[in-house]
């Protein structure tokens, strides 16, 4: 395993249509934790693809140093699989059944080879995951997405893969399940490569290899280190934008004065020669010279202009557009202590069952309160704030919520016509404000000229969030009570810190449902509040 590593060689790609995702992308990903980091759509998951083989490259090529693992986005498994058969032991485990019930067949000893510890080994590997409760018999369909994806990753672990890839291997999970991730990762001694957005698991990466601009660059230690180095080069590569702006100004100005000074010179030489009386044969000789001298120095002038403008532009290439959402949003305040929401024992049925235990559940919401709903998959987080948001009517309790707006972002982001552009959205949700208030507003969301009259499905994830956050926040009348359903689901790190912008300027109450603690530490919320059980309880914040 020490010479576990991958090696691609001018590797290129394009989609059937010709579109380019790599030109000539060499690089090496040796042993150890490396995290893959880039915006939505520069092809993260489709160099693991490559890298795995399920996608051929158009030229160059990939060579993985050992065996290889790996875990996909989305897993293509049938619903009636059994837990036995997604983690690739059953035939072992029936022959170990069939040798133990004394049925002493060669083919029974040939399947199970050296794995005469596969159950120990299957079940350990499970209840490092978190899965413990897990039977090998038991059936796919009864398991949560979460749980799917833990077993995923105990299937490729089981194989003892040299190379692991793992695409986005948090999604879906709660925060009980993601610290067991981060354990067994953690603990990882081969090559890893993992694509992910969840900042405490990048903190856990050895290096972060970053895929912009059509290359691919490592930096050593983990995430925040490599944001500690990226702002310090962008420190010194805004540094070099001033410098040649001004150099650029410099030759410009040298350039002018060149030109002027030249033609001062062509005039009186002119006068001169006139006044002197010579030859004309002899005078044009003058003049010519004079002209070419005067050409030779203004090309020289031009020439360095030239220069400075290519080092210019080689300077604002190095700056990265990272754009951050800046935003006043008084008309969202409410004041400390009003009770936006009360609900006492409240209660859902699900079937025979009811979610919220025996009693019920209470809250309450008071003014600018900033609430993380946290809890385990499958507990009632989504539900509960159906009922904040008055789409779900509780089967029992009693629901009180102040007059004011309530408005709520589902993981769907489904809130906006697909069909209309962004600015016809914006238009709906704030019909009162003048076309040129909207145009201000949607450019403080980033989005200005064409991309206004972009429909909303032409989006990418980043920019819907970004449009949605427009016409939820800048609405008539603005919400006083926000409720985000997974907000940072699927969202690559550049937009989550614009969510993390447009929140620190919202001034009314949110409850958010997140599994991200990062996030939710960075959104300075309040109160912490854990749904388990049937049962919410107020929590402390979680400790690092």
């Amino acid at each position: 395993m020490s010479l576990a590593s991958i090696t691609c060689t001018n590797l290129s790609f394009s989609w059937p249509d010709d579109t380019p995702v790599f030109e000539d992308l060499s690089f090496t990903v040796p042993r150890g934790r490396t995290g893959l980091v880039a915006p939505n759509g520069s092809g993260k998951s489709t160099l693991l693809k490559l890298i795995a083989g399920d996608l051929r490259p158009s030229s160059g090529a990939v060579s993985v140093s050992g065996s290889l693992g790996y875990l996909p986005q989305n897993l293509p498994l049938a619903a009636d699989l059994t837990v036995a058969e997604v983690l690739g032991v059953a035939e072992v485990i029936r022959a170990l059944n069939a040798v133990e019930s004394g049925d002493v067949a060669e083919e029974h000893f040939a399947t199970i080879g050296d794995d005469w510890d596969i159950e120990e080994r299957t079940r350990a590997q499970l209840d490092r995951l978190g899965l413990t409760e897990l039977t090998l018999d038991r059936g796919l369909r009864t398991l949560s997405g979460g749980q799917i994806v833990s077993l995923g990753l105990a299937a490729q672990l089981l194989k003892r893969p040299d190379v692991l890839l793992l695409d986005e291997p948090t999604n879906n999970l709660d925060i009980d399940a993601r610290h067991k991730l981060y354990d067994v990762l953690e603990e990882w001694s081969g090559c890893l490569l993992l694509v992910s957005h969840d900042r405490a698991l990048l903190d856990r990466m050895e290096r972060i290899a970053e895929l912009d601009r059509g290359g691919l660059r490592l930096y050593g230690g983990d995430f925040t280190a490599y944001e500690e180095a990226v702002r310090a080069e962008q420190e010194v590569a805004e540094k070099n934008v001033r410098n040649a702006e001004k150099e650029l100004k410099r030759e410009k100005r040298e350039l002018q004065q060149a030109r002027e000074r030249a033609e001062r010179r062509a005039g009186n030489a002119s006068r001169n020669l006139k006044n002197a009386g010579l030859p004309r044969i002899f005078a044009g000789n003058m003049q010519r010279g004079a002209q070419e001298s005067a050409g030779r120095a203004g090309q020289m002038h031009a020439s360095r202009v030239s220069a400075a403008k290519n080092r210019l532009d080689e300077a604002e290439r190095a700056v990265r557009d990272e754009q951050r959402i800046t935003l006043d949003l008084p008309d969202t305040n409410v004041p400390a202590g009003r009770n936006l929401f009360l609900g006492q024992g409240l209660q859902i049925g699900r079937g025979e069952r009811a979610l919220f235990g025996t009693e019920g559940v209470d809250l309450t919401v008071r003014g600018p309160e900033r609430i993380a709903l946290t809890g385990p998959n499958g507990a009632g987080k989504t539900t509960l704030l159906r009922l904040l948001g008055g789409d779900l009517a509780p089967d029992a309790g009693e629901v009180r919520r102040a007059d004011g707006r309530v408005a709520y972002l589902s993981q769907r982001l489904d809130l906006l016509d697909a069909d209309r552009s962004v600015a016809e959205n914006f238009a709906v949700s704030a019909p009162h404000r003048t076309e040129a208030e909207r145009m201000n507003l949607l450019a403080r969301f980033l989005f200005r000229g064409a991309k206004t009259r972009l429909p909303v499905h032409a989006l990418s994830g980043g920019e819907l969030l970004r449009a949605t956050l427009a016409c939820v926040l800048c609405a008539e009348p603005a919400p006083q009570l926000l409720l985000l359903d997974e907000p940072t689901n699927n969202l690559d790190l550049v937009s989550a810190g614009q969510l993390e912008s447009a929140l620190a300027s919202y001034q009314g109450a949110f409850v958010v449902v997140s599994h991200d603690e990062p996030f939710l530490a960075r959104i300075g919320v309040q109160r912490w509040l854990r749904l388990a059980d049937g049962t919410l309880t107020e929590v402390g914040a979680p400790q690092e």
